[in-house]
């Protein structure tokens, strides 16, 4: 799946210079960005270099470099909006995703929904951290995840019940790398992926001793 971009209309004649070059900034964001989603389509991420994005957006190099900096951060901004509207939806959405529902429902929410985003996403996801040497674990996205599970896991089971090895453990399989090979290498439909990251909840919350309303079988008490 190719992200999409629209490109903003100009800004009208008589706005003053500052607004103008911000108008210009943000045509020339998006001009690359759909540049770059247009040549991984057609070429593959390997193929795909700075110059050919440059060149495809009709944008000097140095424009692009000073933009993105390098292949990882354009990688990184092609995901960033959807990105930032699955964490808008955690934060405030509906439930189970959002708040509302208890935590052990969140938490098995959390993860099918972050699955599926990947199933659209990965390859950039997954490009991105490997130009960017391991950078994912150090992504202010992978630690606004790490506090989310760690808040859900505590709600649901107990501050003594929870340690940083057990949040990291859960966000393990909800990575790019292990999504595209149960994807693509192994040949599991999303839908085989997803039930294997539920049963992976419920074996956790119980093993940690979650509450009666967030046990794995609460809802068929």
């Amino acid at each position: 799946m190719v992200p999409q971009f629209e490109l903003p209309m100009s800004a009208p004649d008589g706005h003053a210079p500052a607004e103008r070059e911000r108008a210009d900034a943000r045509r020339n964001r998006e001009r690359i960005l759909c540049a770059a989603a247009r040549l991984i389509d057609e070429k593959g991420i390997d193929c795909m270099s700075m110059d050919d994005v440059a060149h495809a957006a009709g944008v000097g190099k140095g424009t692009l470099y000073r933009r993105f900096g390098d292949r990882a951060a354009l990688l990184r901004a092609l995901i960033s909006e959807p990105e930032q509207e699955f964490q808008d939806n955690l934060i405030r959405g509906l439930p189970p995703l959002g708040p509302g529902a208890p935590a052990g429902e969140r938490l098995h929410a959390f993860g099918e929904h972050l699955l599926r985003f990947l199933d659209g996403h990965a390859i950039y996801v997954k490009a991105g951290e490997l130009l960017g040497g391991g950078k994912r674990y150090a992504h202010p996205v992978y630690a606004f995840y790490q506090t989310h599970v760690s808040l859900l896991l505590r709600e649901a089971c107990g501050t003594d019940a929870i340690n940083p090895y057990m949040v990291d453990a859960l966000l393990a399989p909800l990575a790019a790398e292990p999504f595209l090979y149960q994807r693509d290498v192994r040949g599991m439909a999303l839908d085989e992926i997803v039930a294997g990251w539920h049963s992976l909840c419920d074996c956790v919350l119980s093993g940690l001793g979650a509450s009666a309303a967030d046990a794995p079988d609460a809802s068929a008490a």
